[in-house]
């Protein structure tokens, strides 16, 4: 079974991701990774060039490949649940965590991520702050109905958010 770890950017789906699959033995995969690497070039040129339909068709495709994947821990991009094809294809095979954080968490983790510029392209011509507000509140509900459980890695190191998953995970798998 995979886990797959749903939010907005900035949440650690990737940083958490990383370290999960190394304290479960599962393999990683992030999907805009995987799809910079199909395509060639980073996210924020795919965007720029060809837009984002044609960014959100490339992960479609993108997390079709990887739900059929065993055993992996999947980080989903930030908007990939807004198609519902994309959460049946999560679902399938993987149990979806939500990532949760508060908006200046979000624009502090932003701000010092090497990957924001290359791989997270504003998604509107607002200020950080104001666009995280905007598109969460607009995510939200939707990032809700595709989740099993959610974290909230607001205060947390990256350990005791992997503590608080594995918890959940048993629990979860429990019934």
């Amino acid at each position: 079974m995979n886990i797959v770890l749903i939010g907005y950017r900035g949440t650690g789906k990737t940083s958490v991701g990383t370290a999960l699959s190394k304290r479960l033995g599962k393999d990683f995969c992030d999907t805009d990774d995987y799809i910079g690497k199909k395509v060639k070039m980073p996210i924020s040129d795919l965007v720029a060039t060809k837009g984002w339909a044609f960014f959100r068709e490339k992960e479609k495709d993108a997390i079709r490949e990887v739900s059929s994947f065993e055993d992996c821990v999947i980080a989903a991009g930030g908007g990939a649940v807004l198609d519902d094809e994309n959460v049946k294809n999560l679902k399938k095979n993987g149990v979806v965590v939500l990532l949760e954080a508060t908006t200046q968490t979000i624009v502090e983790r932003m701000r010092f991520d090497k990957k924001t510029e290359q791989q997270r392209p504003s998604l509107t011509d607002k200020d950080p702050y104001e666009e995280i507000e905007e598109v969460l509140e607009f995510r939200m509900p939707i990032y809700q109905r595709a989740m099993d459980f959610s974290v909230d890695t607001t205060s947390k190191s990256i350990d005791q958010v992997l503590d608080e998953i594995v918890r959940k995970l048993q629990k979860y798998e429990e019934g």
